[in-house]
């Protein structure tokens, strides 16, 4: 059954976004597939930073997903992968949400529309990298249209890194 979506916005995020992600990915449940706990405060200090300067000269970004009541929810958006090892040179389409949100559509709504921008901005195709056994995020690629294309090892742990992609 198909339902409809609910209404989310992206902004560019804001210093005070780095307080709010901070306090959202201390969820243990959230950080589940990321590590476990959230980073110190200064690591989404400077994520937001680096993101406000995407947005300027990319035209994309992790953008802030915001809900109906103005609430921060997570985020939303796309970056240049960061890693040296993995789909180096590629445009990474990526989410996190705050675990009072989830099962709500947000990130399917925020990504279709993170999608649509990136799209303006005049790249052709995306990745996600998913970790085995993270079923939300994989279930979001799917509803987004993406399919899994490679896997990658993670040079640290060794593990398997899942790589979706998406022509746009």
């Amino acid at each position: 059954m198909n339902r409809a979506l609910p209404d989310v916005r992206l902004r560019v995020p804001t210093d005070e976004d780095a307080f709010a992600w901070h306090r959202i990915f201390a969820d243990p449940e959230v950080m589940e597939f990321h590590g476990g706990k959230a980073a110190e405060l200064s690591v989404y200090e400077e994520l937001t930073a680096r993101q406000r300067r995407h947005d300027a000269e990319l035209g994309f970004c992790l953008w802030t997903m915001v809900g109906p009541e103005d609430e921060v929810l997570g985020f939303t958006g796309a970056q240049p992968w960061p890693r040296d090892w993995g789909p180096k040179g590629e445009i990474e389409i990526g989410w996190r949400l705050g675990r009072a949100h989830w099962g709500k559509g947000y990130v399917t709504a925020a990504a279709l529309t993170a999608l649509e921008r990136v799209r303006a901005a005049g790249v052709s195709d995306v990745v996600a990298m998913v970790r085995p056994g993270n079923e939300r995020s994989i279930a979001v690629t799917r509803r987004v249209g993406m399919e899994l294309a490679e896997v990658f090892t993670r040079p640290t742990t060794g593990e398997p890194a899942h790589c979706y992609r998406l022509a746009l």
